[in-house]
């Protein structure tokens, strides 16, 4: 049996002004983050695939968890196209401390 490994790519532009539609976002983002979505850039993400059977299951997620307000869209490619993407400006930066040392002085 052969793989077609492809990626899933959610983009989404909620509102976020007031109480409600906050909590709205938060309960959207905490479910990519569930499902194993990781952060391409602010408010797109992406998540790699078996094959497009399995695309089509967890789009079908997607789709069933987003918010009625706002909009969500969703990509998927093949992870061959997925790797052709040429970064043209700026570069990555992580907040997140990569060290094994148990004590970090900052």
């Amino acid at each position: 049996m052969s793989y077609r490994y492809m990626r899933i790519i959610v983009f989404f532009d909620l509102p976020s002004v007031t109480y409600h539609e906050k909590k709205v976002y938060v309960k959207f983002h905490d479910f990519l983050d569930n499902e194993g979505f990781i952060m391409l850039q602010e408010s797109v993400y992406t998540k790699l695939v078996l094959n497009g059977s399995v695309s089509k299951s967890v789009m079908k997620k997607v789709r069933d968890n987003a918010p009625s307000k706002g909009l969500v869209q969703v990509l998927t490619v093949t992870e061959k196209q997925f790797a052709q993407i040429e970064c043209i400006t700026g570069s990555y930066h992580s907040n997140k401390m990569e060290s094994e040392e148990r004590l970090v002085i900052l």
